[in-house]
């Protein structure tokens, strides 16, 4: 059997995410879409961005995520920036209710994906990085490029 990675297809990563946060813990979540919306998904036209996760009234809504409109849309075509509600566990959604609760925490979209057909958003819970963080992880990872480099020579 194929693992994980094999088997999902990746429409949008947020690299930007990695550089701005420290990830602590990583969640799955299902979607509530449009037609227009999935097409556009398969069509590889998401942007994740700006994008972060709003907790309201019991539910999980994803905001701020851009999926551009489907081409062949027409009259029936969805909001590029519409909320998206975020399908979870009614217990997986009050442990990520506490765990938000907590100072210097925030919920962010890593990735969007389809598995089995299905799109699905992988949530990051995530502290926001100092400056300094962020030179000592570039530091970190230009050390590792260099030393890829020499054992390759």
């Amino acid at each position: 059997m194929p693992d994980r990675e094999q088997r999902d297809r990746n429409v949008a990563v947020n690299r930007r995410a990695y550089h701005d946060y420290f990830i602590d813990e990583k969640y799955e979540a299902g979607l509530s879409l449009l037609g227009t919306e999935v097409k556009s998904l398969r069509a590889g036209r998401a942007n994740l961005g700006d994008g972060y996760v709003r907790i309201q009234g019991g539910e999980a809504w994803l905001e701020n995520v851009h999926i551009s409109p489907y081409m062949q849309g027409g009259y029936a075509n969805h909001e590029p920036l519409r909320p998206r509600k975020l399908l979870l566990h009614s217990d997986e959604l009050a442990s990520l209710v506490g765990k938000i609760k907590q100072r210097g925490y925030t919920l962010i979209p890593l990735r969007l994906y389809f598995t089995r057909n299905r799109a699905k958003v992988e949530l990051g819970l995530a502290r926001g990085k100092r400056q300094y963080d962020k030179r000592q992880a570039l530091a970190a990872a230009d050390a590792r490029r260099e030393m890829e480099r020499a054992t390759r020579r």
